[in-house]
């Protein structure tokens, strides 16, 4: 048992520093480029942090081990928007642009109702599912929600690229020195995905744990580390677009490429305290998108951020329970 315990924390490591060095180097390209840091929370960063959800979900998903995938997704995403965020407010009070508000924000709040309609659609079966044609269906919203944001902010960042591209801050950065970092991440990621499944689904079988709680909690936490230290590291520096956009990204990312690509290799099927857990995840970014209209417009103050913790602990307790 101590021995899986260990096993379990170096995968953790491992996850966190391949994420660092895949951010590290999708970042920088990023800024090689002048594209904006909302875009690269959306999108760069949000899939580097992501990666370890993705490797386990893969891993997960050939293994068997579907509880795992949707307990991993769904509990990282509420780790995202109570714990992450919640903390992030009481550093420093988190402004929240208008595309964040008017987009982003609701796109998650949808990516969840999306989720909920297709379980809905599938109870029937008992217990209900997402099959492999929803799992495509969610591929494919993903990557719609995914390039929107490039496409739509393209001819500003050749202008910007073409205006900036001898400025001393990025001249020096190297491209293929990047690129390693890049591979070396993925790397990491994946052994670091293979220990952290293999040996929490020992613990769950040895101490009769279900795979459900030990995904909601031990994996589902440890997996959104590399979202919790970027959005951290970003807001001591005072770059909130890029946390923000780095935590909502992640979550449509978790919900509609995770799920997808779990559903796509096999079937997950949904229990009743799954269904649960999702409704809350719904409620919870509901809320998130309310706090921007009442007490200070646009921004998760400390004491909104303290409301988004208790919530987080209340519903942590209640798994136990």
């Amino acid at each position: 048992m101590f021995m899986y315990s260990i096993m379990i924390v170096i995968g953790f490591v491992l996850l966190v520093l391949g994420a660092e060095l895949l951010v590290r180097g999708s970042s920088n390209i990023a800024s090689k480029f002048h594209i904006p840091e909302m875009l690269i929370g959306l999108t760069i960063v949000a899939l580097g942090t992501s990666a370890p959800e993705l490797i386990i979900t893969v891993t997960s998903a050939f293994s068997g081990n579907t509880d795992l995938i949707i307990g991993n997704a769904i509990g990282s995403n509420l780790c995202n928007l109570l714990f992450i965020l919640g903390l992030m407010a009481i550093i420093r009070p988190i402004f929240i642009d208008e595309d964040a508000k008017k987009i982003h924000i609701p796109i998650a709040f949808l990516s969840v109702l999306v989720i909920l309609f297709i379980e809905i659609s599938h109870i029937s079966s008992n217990p209900s599912f997402i099959g492999r044609v929803d799992g495509i269906i969610l591929v494919i919203l993903f990557l719609a929600y995914f390039t929107y944001p490039i496409f739509s902010e393209i001819k500003d960042i050749r202008k910007a690229y073409k205006e900036n591209m001898n400025e001393e801050s990025t001249k020096n950065i190297k491209i293929f020195v990047q690129i390693i970092f890049i591979i070396i991440g993925i790397v990491l990621l994946k052994f670091g995905g293979d220990f952290v499944v293999d040996y929490s689904t020992e613990i769950a079988q040895a101490l009769g744990i279900s795979e459900r709680v030990i995904g909601l909690t031990i994996v589902a936490i440890g997996t959104a580390m590399p979202e919790l230290i970027t959005s951290i590291i970003a807001v001591i520096r005072k770059d909130t677009d890029l946390a923000v956009g780095n935590l909502v990204g992640s979550c449509v990312l978790n919900l509609l490429l995770i799920l997808g690509v779990g559903a796509i290799i096999t079937p997950l099927e949904f229990s009743n305290e799954f269904t649960q857990n999702l409704i809350l995840l719904a409620i919870s970014t509901l809320i998130l998108w309310i706090f921007n209209f009442i007490g200070k417009k646009n921004t998760i103050t400390r004491f909104k951020g303290f409301i988004l913790l208790i919530i987080f602990t209340f519903y942590m307790v209640g798994l136990f329970l």
